[in-house]
C-alpha cells in the first residue's frame, strides 16, 4: 500500500493538507494511466469523454451541451471534436432552424471504438479496495465539492 509521505518524501503540516496533496496526486497518477490506455485507440482521455457522452445522449447533442457535461472542462472542446470528426468518430450537422447551432453524433465507427474500449476497460488498481470503500470515497470526494 502507498504512502503519500514517503511516494513524495514530504511532512505536512496535518491531514487535510496530506490528503489535498494525496488527491493532487492521485490525480496525476491517474491520468497519466488514462493516456496509456487510450494511446492505442489513438485518443485522448478527453475525446473518450466525448465520445462517452454522445453514446449516453442517443441523438445528436449541441456542442454547448457536450461541453457543459465533460468531466474535464477543456476549453479546446471544438478542436477535440475536429479530431474526432476528421477520425469519422462523430458526425456533424447543422440545425435548420439556426445556422449558428451544430449538433453533434457518435458515428458507427465511434460506438464501435467504445464497445472496443468497454471490453478492454483495465480498473485492476481499483481492485485494491471495496465496494464499501468505493461508495465512501465517492461520497467523500462528493462531500468534498
Amino acid at each position: 500500500m502507498g504512502d503519500i509521505a514517503k511516494d513524495i518524501n514530504s511532512k505536512f503540516a496535518n491531514n487535510k493538507v496530506k490528503a489535498f496533496i494525496n488527491i493532487k496526486y492521485t490525480a496525476n497518477w491517474l491520468y497519466s494511466i488514462e493516456i496509456e490506455h487510450f494511446k492505442p485507440y489513438g485518443i485522448s482521455p478527453q475525446q473518450y469523454n466525448i465520445l462517452r457522452i454522445l453514446r449516453g445522449a442517443g441523438e445528436p447533442t449541441k456542442v454547448q451541451v457536450i461541453k457543459e457535461r465533460m468531466i474535464e472542462r477543456a476549453p479546446n472542446a471544438t478542436r477535440l471534436m475536429d479530431k474526432l470528426c476528421d477520425k469519422k468518430l462523430i458526425e456533424r450537422t447543422r440545425c435548420d432552424h439556426d445556422r449558428r447551432v451544430v449538433f453533434i453524433n457518435i458515428s458507427k465507427k465511434g460506438l464501435k471504438l467504445l464497445s472496443e474500449i468497454d471490453a478492454n476497460s483495465n480498473l485492476l488498481f481499483m481492485d485494491n479496495i471495496t465496494e464499501e470503500e468505493a461508495t465512501l470515497l465517492s461520497d467523500l470526494l462528493d462531500k468534498i465539492r
